[in-house]
């Protein structure tokens, strides 16, 4: 039986403001090459999951002012590879130096809270794993997070990264229940999703824009509402 429910942090519950990719976009377009933000969103969640491998290699704060400008390169020379437009060195330049400027907010997916909400009501433990490496505390009080999120595990705070098994081992340990007993949701395939599967605990995609339709074998969401509604059949 599942008796708790963890989740991935940022593009699963949380989201930007302004969107990540209508930035990128402008920026793009400003350059002087025309390109929407919908041509741009999948090839960004493609080269954060490219960000997401790295980090867990070895975490962004521990490298070296170099290697850190040479991953932001790559992670914009994938972005423009994948969306048909030649990365050239000034273009990649250029939208890093733009995007730094930009004031990105954390907000919360209209369908988070209602869906904790639900969830902690039916007796479930709900809790975080997520690849990062600062205090959250703050953040999670901003957006009404801290009383819903019980269990907080953090590569800060355990010192090992998604897909790693033992972040998620730890997790299970702090919430009082096995693997087996647990579910993680996360909208990265490779890390989330199959790391949580190594680890013992069954992966859920949350694939908001229906980005991952080559992905067969895995159970796929398009929102939370849908993970409620899963997690109620399996209990019963």
């Amino acid at each position: 039986m599942i008796k708790v429910v963890f989740f991935d942090l940022y593009q699963t519950l949380i989201d930007y403001y302004p969107p990540r990719e209508t930035e990128l976009a402008r920026i793009i377009n400003d350059y002087g090459i025309k390109v929407t933000a919908e041509t741009i969103h999948r090839p960004m969640v493609i080269a954060d999951e490219f960000i997401y491998k790295e980090h867990a290699l070895l975490p962004l704060a521990k490298r070296s002012e170099s290697d850190q400008k040479h991953l932001y390169s790559q992670y914009q020379t994938l972005i423009l590879k994948e969306a048909g437009i030649d990365p050239t060195p000034d273009l990649i330049a250029n939208n890093i130096a733009k995007m730094r400027q930009v004031n990105f907010h954390p907000i919360l997916f209209d369908d988070v809270l209602p869906t904790l909400k639900q969830l902690k009501n039916d007796g479930i433990i709900l809790g975080l794993i997520s690849n990062i490496d600062r205090d959250i505390s703050s953040l999670f009080n901003k957006l009404g997070l801290t009383s819903l999120l019980l269990i907080v595990v953090t590569s800060l705070d355990c010192g090992y990264h998604k897909p790693q098994p033992e972040i998620f081992h730890e997790a299970a340990r702090q919430a009082g229940v096995s693997v087996n007993e647990s579910v993680y949701i996360g909208d990265q395939y490779q890390i989330d999703v199959l790391g949580a599967k190594e680890a013992g605990m069954q992966g859920v995609l949350i694939d908001r824009n229906g980005f991952f339709a080559d992905v067969t074998e895995e159970l796929i969401i398009r929102n939370l509402y849908q993970l409620v509604d899963y997690i109620h059949t399996e209990r019963r």
